[in-house]
């Protein structure tokens, strides 16, 4: 829903503020006075075609601003329009684009009547009204072509044409081979043979510094020796029995440290061959990383992919057959699901139309035909809304009606059949050529749709601002100063007196007007008990 709206330096609008409610609000006031440039700004918040005519004269740039309250999100969006150069969108203070307003647009706003952004123009659009209206169950049909996308994407990973095959599968073969004959033994193999490769190089040196450590542990005045003596020095003193048990620990320490020196050492050998053995078996590691993954896991797993693709390639034949024969029964099940929407939505556009129809006769179109046409290929996916305003006249799709007036009507009537409906909906010209019982009958259509949305309605017409729960009146004032005359338009709401004058007004053209005045409060009274 719209909350709030601020606008700077458009068309008359020099600097106006307005805080919006639920339900209907009347936008009202003399012809010309900027009531049309409140739906303009709104349309610039939901994307619509910014222009640079649109811009106050002597300013720099026009601004709108808006805060969006959608579920438990609030969104502030602004369009700034420059004199000179490109317009620029906000949401939450950060760049958009047109397109992201857009988007957010289609899920607040409907604009009905002379402007671009209405919803149900498009054929997705009259297409989902339909399938709410009847109630279509769409997921079968949704099913069956994701299984018919999912069957012919197996199709088509096999490959194109039978040489394509041949050769992927020649490929393959020498892959698989490569590496089944590499026998790689595990992830870790390249760092193990790392790892031996250090020792069999550095075979002498590794030896010479395990004797050099046994000496030091085991000669004469060695380390054992040394301990030795300190042990025989504290033994059986009282005042060292703790020393003397740590200094035998730390001798029976070195001596099983000597041993695994001395064992460690004897298995070192200097063997050429091995270590010749071990650089060749690194260097053939290292070029399968570089063709295969950049690890020895990543080798193993290219093996195991490869593996299975030249098993399925191999199998082509038999695993197509099965494809193709499960490509009959998901196309049958396409088919019958397809069948079935249609069915739905031919038995349903009927009735829809007739609801419609029975609406716009009640809004001062007394003679106007509606049609749904549906078509006649299974889903049955082109659905158009077709009207005939006036007798004798062909029914024509909704984008074609030439009547602001009348297409804002035919979405009423639209919005009216229809449950589901974005937050705000904002109509202008609705009550375009009409008035008496037709006027009382589109307001109080209106009010309706305000007991469930957001409703914003640009109306000349007194029985329909009189019904409204919120009345905004639009007005322009004329300042002279030293540059000459400037035109300055203000919107606020109005209530009491000052709501009876207004209707007045829009009844008799004189606020003033006593009979006009009486009908004014009588039209309101009205108003207050239908909301009772």
């Amino acid at each position: 829903m719209l909350h709030e709206l601020h606008i700077e330096s458009l068309g008359v609008i020099e600097r106006l503020d307005l805080v919006l409610g639920a339900g209907l609000t009347a936008l009202t006031g003399e012809t010309g006075a900027g009531k049309t440039m409140l739906v303009e700004a709104i349309s610039l918040l939901v994307g619509g075609r910014a222009d640079s005519m649109m811009v106050r004269p002597g300013a720099v740039e026009a601004r709108v601003e808006g805060r969006f309250v959608v579920g438990d999100e609030e969104y502030v969006v602004a369009r700034v329009i420059p004199a000179d150069g490109r317009s620029r969108a906000y949401v939450n203070g950060r760049l958009a684009t047109v397109t992201n307003l857009a988007e957010l647009g289609e899920r607040t706003v409907d604009l009905h009547g002379q402007h671009a952004h209405q919803g149900l123009l498009s054929t997705a659009e009259q297409r989902d009204a339909l399938d709410r209206w009847c109630g279509t169950d769409l997921a079968p049909l949704r099913a069956a072509r994701a299984r018919l996308t999912e069957i012919d994407a197996a199709l088509a990973a096999f490959g194109g044409d039978t040489r394509a095959r041949a050769r992927e599968v020649d490929l393959l073969r020498y892959q698989v081979a490569e590496l089944q004959a590499a026998a790689i033994s595990g992830p870790d193999e390249d760092r193990e043979l790392d790892d031996e490769h250090d020792v069999l190089a550095g075979a002498v040196e590794y030896r010479s510094l395990a004797e050099a450590a046994l000496a030091a542990l085991l000669d004469d005045g060695g380390a054992t020796d040394a301990v030795g003596v300190a042990v025989r020095s504290v033994a059986g003193r009282g005042p060292f029995a703790d020393a003397e048990s740590r200094l035998r620990s730390i001798a029976a320490e070195l001596s099983d440290v000597a041993a695994d020196l001395r064992a460690r050492a004897e298995s070192i050998d200097e063997n050429p061959q091995r270590l010749g053995e071990v650089r060749e078996r690194m260097q053939f590691l290292r070029d399968l990383r570089r063709k295969y993954g950049d690890t020895l896991a990543d080798v193993l797993a290219f093996q195991s992919e490869t593996e299975a693709r030249l098993v399925e390639l191999e199998s082509y034949d038999q695993r197509v057959a099965q494809l193709e024969a499960e490509r009959v029964t998901a196309e049958a099940d396409e088919r019958s699901a397809a069948a079935a929407v249609a069915a739905s939505r031919r038995a349903g556009a009927g009735d829809l139309a007739s609801e419609v129809q029975r609406h716009l006769r009640q809004l001062a179109m007394p003679h106007v035909e509606v049609a749904v046409s549906v078509g006649d290929e299974d889903p049955a996916d082109d659905v158009a809304f077709l009207l005939a305003a006036n007798p004798g006249a062909p029914l024509l799709p909704l984008s074609r009606v030439a009547s602001g007036g009348e297409l804002a009507r035919a979405m009423l009537a639209l919005r009216l059949v229809l449950s589901e409906a974005p937050d705000t909906l904002v109509f202008d010209e609705v009550d375009a050529g009409i008035g008496g019982a037709a006027a009382v009958a589109v307001g109080s259509s209106l009010a309706e749709l305000g007991d469930r949305h957001q409703v914003l309605v640009v109306t000349h017409l007194a029985q329909v601002a009189a019904l409204a729960d919120t009345h905004v009146v639009v007005s322009k004032r004329v300042i002279e100063s030293g540059a000459g005359a400037v035109t300055i338009a203000t919107a606020s709401s109005v209530d009491g007196e000052a709501r009876v004058d207004e209707v007045a007004r829009m009844l008799s053209g004189d606020a003033t007007a006593t009979a006009a005045r009486r009908h004014a409060a009588e039209l309101l009274e009205s108003r207050r008990k239908r909301a009772r």
